[in-house]
């Protein structure tokens, strides 16, 4: 019933397993969408910067001229803001689609990771643990769930090397061009996969195929490949060209700490753990369980993928495969498996590859970390299956009571100890997403953001739709999605650098917002106003208090910016603190909007008398204020 093959098994049983497969597939998902919808402002954290100018499908009108909206649209791949499109078209937001995409491409995945266990292991009950394992591992991050470029990446891998192992060809073309209109980086892994498959190992010796099919296949493959990549290489970005290695070293946005941190002098983090640089998922490095919190403040550490049951059970596929005697299933593997290490194969030189021409194709961790999800999901499917059927087959020592008929003394027992076993892995298997963490965040990963502020989301949303808003508080990143109005500037996620003309303009607007906020010159302020065309100021309660340049992040990407400002908190009040109590046109908990247009009128540099005390925006300074 549970190692039957395929083609002695009954289509209504593999149906029965592909049916469980989904409904296990659900389980997450289903947990995503509750939280997802447990608000009106709730928001994917990468669906903050990929997805939020999407609402111009709906209403052109809005978001005109943004910087930020136009940067994002234009990186954005042409299949997957087609896609969009095309559901806006219908009616459908994009911001209430992407909360709901992420139950199709689970299932989706699902089947493909089952249909491709298949052509490996033709055992429907491999499929079944596989799907189990790819669920796993997909939620263990949060890119299926985010629903960006980087969600799609999943089915489509999978759909590339179900039809390749079928020899299917025309639907694996169709994967090659759909994942270059959606995330293009995986062409080259595939490119990769098409070329390396044209080489045979047979006599201890490597060889070139001698099937002309093979030939056909692998040249297909590539010009479509080469036919999808094609706008990618001619294609000139209006935001400036990709900056080069020796560029980013000098940039603080690239050190450790910082938004886009890549190099670091740590060995392990740069070449294994590091999310941008690192060859493993980063995941790996982060895991640990419920009952062992001695592992919760360590360190990124790549030895903790040991404790992911789907890496042991990959490790352990090979040692497997040489022991055909105590586990004859292997015998059952199909030479289709051989792709597995070439996928890992072509992953790693394309890492490697991607670190010598850096930023020229993106970031390296990109070629390795999805393809290592997938043939790690798959060698440890097939692993689990194998351990598990020797284990059930497993019979107990022959007593002197158990013989045949001629006498040949036989076990007609199962062992005891063997089936526990192999319950118990079960178990473990079944157990371990209730247990395991990542980085202190319990399954499944999703990394919604969740907005407090309604009062000041729809005060915004009933603003003209050429709204501009100013502001270096976290918080404003929240604004886009929610209120549908533009911020002059973004933290983390909006300031990226890999476009030298859109980093030195979000840069550069950084500064000289920083810069007019904490001036003690009014007309300073005034200049900043006028020539960014700024229709509000969103200030926290403390934004006047010199701590709060310390737990800022803004000001730990722009440090030097900070030191210059610190002294003025010393000498004189800053001008917008001094007329923001008279400008204040909306507040809600700790955030006041201050009308620009008011500061404008200012001509004095005093503030009005307020009912019930001093201006609440002038602080009153003390020693631990600078400490």
């Amino acid at each position: 019933m549970l190692f039957t093959p395929t083609d002695k098994t009954p289509r209504s049983r593999q149906i029965v397993w592909l049916g469980l497969s989904l409904i296990s597939a659900m389980i997450f998902p289903i947990m995503a969408l509750q939280e997802a919808f447990s608000s009106e402002y709730v928001v994917q954290d990468d669906a903050r910067q990929h997805v939020f100018w999407m609402s111009r499908f709906i209403d052109p009108a809005l978001f005109p001229g943004d910087l930020i909206a136009d940067y994002f649209q234009s990186v954005a791949p042409w299949g997957y803001s087609s896609f969009y499109h095309l559901f806006a078209w219908v009616g459908i937001d994009p911001l209430f689609l992407h909360k709901c995409l992420p139950l199709g491409l689970a299932l989706i995945s699902t089947v493909y990771a089952f249909g491709v266990c298949l052509q490996l292991l033709p055992i429907p009950f491999a499929g079944f643990l596989t799907s189990l394992l790819l669920n796993l591992s997909l939620w263990m991050r949060d890119d299926i769930v985010s629903a960006t470029p980087v969600a799609f990446v999943y089915p489509i891998f999978l759909a590339f090397l179900y039809y390749l192992l079928r020899r299917s060809l025309l639907p694996c073309l169709g994967t090659i061009l759909l994942q270059g209109l959606f995330y293009p980086q995986c062409v080259f892994v595939y490119a990769g996969i098409l070329l390396i498959r044209l080489s045979q190992w047979e006599q201890g010796r490597l060889r070139l195929s001698s099937d002309r099919t093979d030939y056909w296949f692998s040249v297909a493959g590539l010009g479509a490949a080469f036919l999808v990549m094609l706008p990618y290489a001619l294609g000139d970005s209006e935001f400036g060209a990709v900056i080069t290695a020796s560029e980013a070293r000098a940039i603080p946005a690239f050190s450790p700490g910082h938004w886009s941190a890549f190099f670091t002098d740590d060995f392990e983090d740069f070449w294994l753990c590091g999310k941008r640089s690192g060859m493993l998922p980063s995941e790996w490095c982060w895991i640990t369980y419920d009952f062992l919190p001695d592992l919760e403040d360590a360190e990124a550490n790549p030895l903790r993928a040991l404790l992911l049951p789907p890496i042991g059970l990959a490790l352990l596929l090979p040692f497997l495969l040489m022991r055909p005697v105590q586990f004859p299933i292997v015998q059952q593997i199909r030479p289709n498996l051989l792709l597995l290490p070439q996928t890992l194969l072509v992953s790693i030189g394309l890492f490697f590859t991607a670190h010598a021409l850096l930023f020229r194709l993106h970031l390296p961790n990109r070629y390795s970390e999805h393809s290592l999800r997938i043939i790690t999901v798959l060698a440890a499917g097939i692993a689990l299956t194998l351990v598990l059927e020797a284990l059930l087959r497993f019979r107990s020592l022959p007593t002197s009571s158990e013989t045949k008929e001629d006498g040949a003394i036989v076990s007609t027992k199962r062992s005891p100890i063997a089936i526990s076993t192999a319950a118990g892995l079960g178990i473990v298997l079944l157990l371990c997403p209730f247990f395991l963490k990542v980085d202190d965040t319990s399954l499944p990963v999703t990394s919604y953001v969740i907005g407090r502020q309604a009062g000041l989301y729809q005060f915004f949303a009933q603003q003209p739709k050429d709204t501009i808003i100013a502001s270096i508080a976290p918080s404003v990143n929240k604004i886009p999605s929610f209120s549908r109005r533009s911020i002059l500037i973004g933290g983390e996620g909006y300031l990226l650098p890999y476009h030298s003309r859109y980093y030195q303009d979000m840069s550069q607007r950084t500064i000289d917002l920083i810069n007019a906020q904490y001036s003690p010159d009014l007309s300073q302020v005034q200049q900043f106003i006028q020539t960014y065309g700024v229709d509000f100021w969103l200030l926290e309660d403390l934004s006047f208090r010199p701590r709060y340049l310390q737990t800022n992040p803004v000001f730990e990407e722009f440090p030097i910016v900070a030191k210059e400002i610190r002294p003025q908190f010393r000498q004189r009040t800053p001008a917008l603190a001094r007329v923001a109590e008279q400008c204040t046109v909306f507040q809600e908990d700790k955030f006041i909007v201050v009308n620009a247009t008011c500061i404008l009128g200012r001509v004095g540099t005093r503030p009005t008398p307020t009912i019930g005390g001093a201006n609440r925006f002038i602080p009153s300074f003390s020693n631990a204020d600078f400490m």
